[in-house]
Parts: structure tokens; sequence; C-alpha cells
């Protein structure tokens, strides 16, 4: 199938409805317990137990910076480390379609320290690295340090260590820093008219930008200044200009924006002694000449997907995450964690040969209730040799197969939310069912293989095979074949 992006390379017309996938990914990528273990964990000063509340594994060790980088480093690190939110930067890491699933095989830079070392200047990266897609399975991801001596976890096993000069998240502390939240709603551009069409005067001759809500037009030349700040370069006067033959030259004040696959524009913020210009996009060169300016990171790019989402009325404040709601939605935050709702609640109702019968939780298993013992065992009898039993029995023989709810089952199950996923199981079936073969059974076993997986990934027990993607490479069916590089923001 053809690949669909959100916030990321996309289609210009996608098959699907951008506000509407954000709201499946809000509702199941970082389930509401997971948020509250790993604030109540963080809040008590245990960093380590929120990250394992979050489902990110700790690859690193707090003494080996110490000892190679000094105490000063491992100090900042400590630091930021007891102010990581996991939760909140597992809610902002890019995510790809159709499933909202994390962009797998990708090394983000949360916080970058320079320091002096014994082999010169190098800076070391706290990193976040998600798993490649065969073994994404749980939607885990790791914290490690990088510092490109690769003496430090983790690097061997990731297929894309060096951290991303795309997915960057050291200049958006407000995405993962408990400290920084409040940051969020000036940098979302929360307090911005909804960007449509590109500014006038802001685009250069022959150069066009997909229109759309999704662009954050109005926030890329504060963003590229903050870019161009954290890499030593000046901003503006220098950039992108004709010279005397009319052939376009790069300099140090711009960045390059990536507006689509294969689609670059260098922005060149207008200059600090002029605040009245306006700043100026063009098309990037040919060649690789634009490959030596600073990429806007994806963070900068796109409008907050939560943004768009309370904008467009379709959220509201109790579904935002907590760190997140007060600065989208002021005055309006719940003081309750928002809740998870109940699939199933009661006895069932099933018309059956012309009364209404219920169906319920027997000694935790779902039984017909007005169905006699006999009765029931010549109806499970005639189902096992091919007959057709009553309607209570085929309600309940569907909700071991297929069950109504199974879609948000495999949503549960493809974000690695099994503990949620088999509480609704529970709450179906009861606590004591043994599943039937069926789509439920199928999903649930593999999950369970993509589980291992990971797990072999982890130990470096495993690589993918030639052409395919890892050992025994099921996902729960959702109809519809998953892309394994397609890009989310």
């Amino acid at each position: 199938m053809a690949t669909h992006l959100v916030n990321g390379d996309s289609d210009s017309r996608p098959s699907f409805s951008r506000l509407s996938f954000w709201q499946r990914v809000r509702e199941f990528a970082v389930p509401p317990s997971m948020i509250e273990t790993a604030t109540t964990r963080r809040r008590a000063g245990d960093w380590a137990g929120a990250c394992a509340a979050a489902a990110v594994d700790v690859d690193l060790d707090l003494r080996s910076p110490a000892r190679v980088h000094g105490h000063a480093l491992a100090s900042r690190l400590r630091a930021d480390l007891r102010h990581l939110a996991p939760d909140l930067l597992r809610w902002h890491l890019p995510r790809i379609a159709p499933d909202g699933l994390l962009r797998p095989g990708l090394t983000l830079t949360l916080a970058r320290y320079d320091t002096e070392g014994r082999d010169g200047a190098r800076p070391v990266h706290l990193v976040v690295r998600t798993p490649p897609a065969w073994a994404d399975g749980g939607q885990r991801i790791s914290l490690a340090l990088w510092d490109g001596s690769g003496r430090f976890a983790g690097t061997a096993r990731h297929p894309h260590p060096r951290p991303s000069r795309r997915f960057r998240l050291d200049l958006h502390r407000h995405l993962w820093d408990a400290r920084r939240t409040g940051e969020l709603r000036v940098r979302s551009g929360a307090d911005l008219p909804p960007p449509g069409e590109a500014p006038p005067g802001l685009l250069g001759a022959g150069v066009t930008v997909p229109p759309g809500r999704r662009w954050a037009l109005d926030r890329w030349e504060a963003e590229a200044r903050l870019l161009l700040r954290a890499e030593g370069r000046a901003t503006g006067g220098a950039g992108t200009r004709e010279d005397t033959t009319g052939v376009e030259r790069t300099g140090a004040g711009a960045v390059v924006v990536r507006v689509g696959a294969g689609q670059r524009l260098v922005l060149e913020p207008a200059g600090d002694r002029t605040p009245s210009s306006a700043p100026r996009i063009v098309a990037a060169p040919a060649g690789g000449v634009s490959s030596a300016l600073p990429v806007l990171p994806d963070a900068a790019t796109w409008v907050l997907p939560d943004l768009e989402l309370v904008r467009a009325g379709a959220i509201g404040a109790d579904r935002l995450h907590p760190l997140v709601a007060p600065a989208l939605m002021p005055g309006q935050v719940p003081t309750a964690p928002f809740p998870t709702p109940d699939p199933v609640a009661g006895p069932r109702i099933v018309d059956c040969r012309g009364a209404r019968h219920r169906i319920g939780l027997v000694d935790g298993a779902l039984a017909a209730l007005d169905h006699d013992p006999a009765e029931v065992r010549r109806e499970e009898l005639l189902a096992a040799l091919t007959g057709t039993p009553l309607p209570c029995f085929q309600v309940i023989d569907a909700a071991h197969r297929r069950p109504q709810c199974l879609p948000d089952i495999r949503e549960r199950l493809n974000h690695g939310d099994t503990a949620g996923a088999l509480a609704v199981v529970e709450s179906l079936l009861g606590p004591a069912a043994r599943l039937r073969d069926g789509a439920l059974r199928d999903d649930l076993e593999a999950a369970a293989r993509r589980r291992i997986a990971h797990g072999m990934f982890r130990a470096g027990l495993d690589e993918p095979a030639p052409g395919g993607v890892g050992p025994d490479r099921h996902r729960p069916r959702t109809g519809r074949s998953r892309p394994r590089h397609a890009t989310f923001d």
C-alpha cells in the first residue's frame, strides 16, 4: 500500500483523517495508568522507577560519565534525570502510520553536555532510542548516553546509534523536562492564529509549501534562531542569497526545513539588526551544499497534534496529558486523572428464542444466565459437532473468538499496553475464561511473540532475517498492512 504519514513526509491527500488518527493515538499510546504511576514515582524522586513505569529501559550507569568526564557533568545529568517525565516523553515521540506506533530505529538527543575529555572536545548526549521495527513489540524505548566513542552501552545492537539531526529534543525540553512544561504554550504557537497559507513575502520565487494546519509557519523563524544559536552560527544576513551569476549560495545563517519526501527548503531568518524584516525561504540548492546546514527539528516544523485536536474541539482537557493540558487549555484541567472507560458493565441482553436472556460472569467465566446446566451441555456438544447453537451461546462464542471490542484490544496490544488489554479481556470474558481459537487468541499470541522478539533484541541474541523484519513477524491484524518506515511526529 502507499505510505501515508502524519507530521512527517506526507501525501497531500492522506487516505485517513489526521485528527481521528491522533485521537486514537492519544487514547491508547500512553495509558492513564502509566501516566499516574510514572508521575507518582517521579515526584517521589525515583526517576528510575518512573522510567520503569513508562516502559523505558535504562542503559546507563551514572558512575561511567563521572569517571570519564568529571563530576560536574554527572551532576547535570543527574538533575536532568530527576526531572525527566518519561510518560511525557513517550507522549511526544515521533510516530508512524497507520497504527500510530513509535518511529522505529531512532536515536533522539534529549540533552547535550559539552565537555573536554581526554580525547579532546566531545559532547555527551543523553539519548532515547526506539528499537528496530522487527523488535518493537511492547513499544519499549531505552535511555542511554552517546559521545561518539562507543564506550557507553546500547550502541552496538542499535541500527542507528548516532543521534538524528532531524529528530532531536535537546532544543525542546518542554516536551520531556517537567521543569520546562510551562514553555509549551509559547513554543507550540497556541497564542498565535491557526496557521494556513504561508504569510506573504515569506516564500521565495517558485517555492510552495503545502497549505494546511499542519505547518508551524509562524514559529519557523523563532525556532530557526534557537537552532542557529545552539549551533554557534550567525542568525540572518549570511544565509541563502544570489551571487552575480544568479546561482543560489548558502551561508551560515540559515537552516534546512524538510517539507516532504526529497523536498528541502532553506530558511534564512531576518538579520538581528533588522527585526522588522521578514525571513526568507527558498528551495534548497542542488548538490550537497545544504547538507552542511542545521536541520530544523521536526518538533519545530509541525503544529503540535494536541493543539490541532484542541482547536478542532476533538479532545478535552481530561484526555490530554496532565502536563500538556494546563498549557493548552488553562482553567479547564480536571483535578483527577482521566479515567479509563470500562468496556463491559453488568449483564448483557440477548434475544434468544423470542425471549430476552442475560449473559454475565459466573465463577469467573462468561455464561448464559437463563439456560440450565443440561441445556448448556447440549449446546456445547452441538457446537462441537459444527451445529448452530442458540443465540446466547453464539454471542458467548463470538466474544471468545472475535468480540466487538477487539479493535480496542488490538490498539492496546500494538502500543504495548498488555495489562490494559488483558483487563479488557477479563472484564469481557472473566478471569477464569479459556480462550477459544479465533482472532482474539491469535492477537494475544502474536503480541506475546513480538515481546519475545524484543527481549532477544535487547539481549543481542537475534538479528532480522534478510529482507524481513525479524523472527515470527506477526502483528495483531488490523485489516491493513503496516508501512515500516513512515514518519510521524
